[in-house]
């Protein structure tokens, strides 16, 4: 049985990701003198995770019901 969370929960898991990430990131280039570049690799290293998680089917974001869904794509005359 694959592991996989619901669309909400992948949502909330999501954003505390960013919010944790952002922190550490902002804290770690305060205190100390980082090259942009090494700035530049730590930021898409953590959006590859989510990115991996995501293709791997184990989060199911539904963006907070933000995007439309497929069943209200289909709007055709």
């Amino acid at each position: 049985m694959k592991f996989q969370l619901n669309a909400i929960t992948s949502d909330v898991f999501i954003s505390i990701y960013i919010a944790i990430t952002l922190y550490l990131r902002f804290k770690f280039e305060n205190q100390s003198q980082v090259d942009p570049l090494l700035s530049i690799v730590l930021g898409a290293s953590f959006v590859l995770i989510i990115w991996v998680l995501i293709k791997l089917k184990i989060l199911n974001p539904n963006w907070f019901g933000l995007l439309n869904s497929k069943k209200s794509k289909s709007f055709k005359k």
